[in-house]
C-alpha cells in the first residue's frame, strides 16, 4: 500500500519468512556455518532452537536455497503427527514412489533406506529439516532417532536438522531422550538482536526492498524499535511496517519517535508485553 509512496519495490516489513530477505546478524551467520558444517560433515544431527520470531524459518529456507543438486532435501512444517504420519511425509517429501497410504512403520523405513542407500551410491547426500520441532512427541522423537541408525559403516545416510523453540532442549534433557540427545553434537541457539543488530536490520530490510527511498528514521526511533521489540525479528517487521503506514498516511516519510509509539499503540500494548521482560514491562509504563 505504502510501498510506491516511499519509492520501494515492495513492502519491506512482510511477517512471511523471505529467505531473499534474511539479515546475517553475526550470530545467524554462526547459526548458517553450523548448519552447513553439520550437514556437509555428515554429523547426524544438528539443533537450532530460538525463540518465537527471531528468524530460524527465514534462516532454514535460505539454507535450502543455498543446497547444491548433491543433496536431497525434505522440509517438514507440521509437527503435530503421530510416528507414522511422520514417516509417511518423510518419504512422500523425498519424492519416494511406490508405497500407498497407510502402510507400516516398516514398509516406510524400509523405502526410505532403499533411497538412501541409491542417493548415497549416486554420491549424494540427504537432509531431513524439521521445523517448530518443540511440537513433536515424545514417541515421535525416538522414531527419528532411530532414522539415525540409517547408515553405512563410515557414516550418515540422512543428515537430521531439527529447528524449534527452547522447548525443545528441555524436552531432550528428559532422561527418555537421553539417548538422542546425546547424538545431536551440533547445535546452535538464537538470540535476539543488539541495538545496533536492530538498526541494521532495518537498513538492510529497506536496500532489498528497493530503498531506502524517501525513508529517514531518526536515531530515536532505531532506539526505540528496539525497546518495543527486544530485538526480535518479528515485532521488528511489525512495528516498522506499522510504523509506515502511519507515515504514509500523514504524508510524512520522516519515522521518528512518535510514530514508532504510535505504531506500538495501534499494534496493542498486550502484543509487547506479553512477551517483554520484567524491566521492559515497567519501562512501557512509565513511557506510555
Amino acid at each position: 500500500m505504502y510501498a510506491a509512496y516511499f519509492g520501494l519495490k515492495e513492502n519491506p516489513f512482510t511477517l512471511s519468512p523471505r529467505p531473499d530477505y534474511l539479515f546475517l546478524s553475526e550470530q545467524h551467520r554462526d547459526a548458517l556455518n553450523y548448519l552447513i558444517y553439520g550437514i556437509g560433515e555428515k554429523k547426524g544431527f544438528v539443533l537450532i532452537s530460538g525463540g518465537i520470531g527471531t528468524g530460524k524459518t527465514t534462516l532454514c529456507r535460505a539454507l535450502l536455497g543455498m543446497l547444491d543438486s548433491s543433496v536431497e532435501t525434505a522440509l517438514i512444517f507440521n509437527t503435530a503427527v503421530s510416528d507414522v504420519e511422520l514417516l509417511e511425509t518423510v518419504v512422500r517429501e523425498f519424492g519416494i514412489a511406490g508405497l500407498a497410504a497407510r502402510q507400516n512403520k516398516m514398509d516406510y523405513v524400509d523405502a526410505l533406506n532403499d533411497f538412501l542407500l541409491r542417493n548415497y551410491a549416486a554420491g549424494k547426500n540427504a537432509v531431513l529439516l524439521i521445523d517448530e520441532a518443540q511440537n513433536l512427541s515424545h514417541g515421535v522423537l525416538e522414531q527419528i532417532r532411530m532414522l539415525s541408525n540409517l547408515e553405512t559403516e563410515r557414516e550418515k545416510l540422512l543428515q537430521i536438522v531439527l529447528v524449534g523453540q527452547p522447548e525443545i532442549k528441555a524436552a531432550l534433557a528428559l532422561p527418555a531422550l537421553r539417548q538422542l540427545n546425546e547424538r545431536i553434537t551440533v547445535r546452535y541457539d538464537l538470540a535476539p538482536l543488539s541495538a545496533s543488530d536492530v538498526a541494521a536490520y532495518i537498513d538492510h530490510r529497506l536496500r532489498v526492498a528497493g530503498g531506502p527511498g524517501a525513508i529517514r528514521l531518526t536515531r530515536g526511533a532505531y532506539r526505540l524499535v528496539y525497546d518495543f521489540s527486544e530485538g526480535i525479528p518479528r515485532r521488528i517487521n511489525a512495528l516498522c511496517d506499522r510504523a509506515l503506514l502511519i507515515a504514509y498516511a500523514r504524508n510524512s516519510a520522516k519515522i521518528d519517535r512518535r510514530i514508532i509509539r504510535h505504531a506500538a499503540r495501534d499494534i496493542g500494548r498486550e502484543y509487547f508485553q506479553k512477551t517483554m521482560s520484567g524491566a521492559r514491562k515497567l519501562w512501557l509504563r512509565l513511557t506510555s
